[in-house]
């Protein structure tokens, strides 16, 4: 009984843990309205829920791209997916050397709603983060 309770708690954490999709009608109307303040005219692809904020991914100037929004309708991050080539020289180098034979499967730029942009390497399972100079910041892995 106790093995059961405890897969359950785990297997209810690992599924909290990641985004979870949401229907447009399921977004508050305040979410929509700082977006579309934000981005005129823009469509959402997918609505999602992650770190207790809610996400909108959508395509703007031929750029994946997502922001986070907190439910008082205010963006905290917004990521824009970039190509691997376009990181800069030390990023590439760093993941080069620490992850030897593995390449960069995605790259993305994050500016949080301080204006502190970072990079995001998506290599071998992590996420690795460097700060707006190429510095390594942190690795984690990846949930997507």
């Amino acid at each position: 009984m106790k093995k059961t309770i405890l897969l359950l708690a785990v297997a209810f954490l690992a599924f909290t843990a990641n985004a979870q999709k949401m229907k447009e009608a399921e977004v508050p109307a305040l979410v929509k309205a700082s977006f579309t303040k934000q981005y005129p005219g823009v469509t959402v692809n997918k609505w999602e829920k992650e770190k207790g904020m809610i996400e909108a991914n959508f395509t703007q100037n031929n750029h994946e791209m997502s922001v986070l929004i907190n439910g008082n309708g205010t963006i905290m991050e917004t990521e824009t997916e970039m190509k691997p080539t376009e990181l800069m020289p030390s990023i590439t180098k760093y993941c080069a050397e620490k992850y030897a034979g593995k390449s960069i499967k995605e790259a993305s730029k994050i500016v949080d709603s301080k204006g502190v942009t970072t990079y995001e390497a998506e290599v071998n399972g992590m996420d690795v983060i460097f700060d707006a100079k190429g510095n390594f910041v942190k690795e984690t892995k990846d949930n997507d």
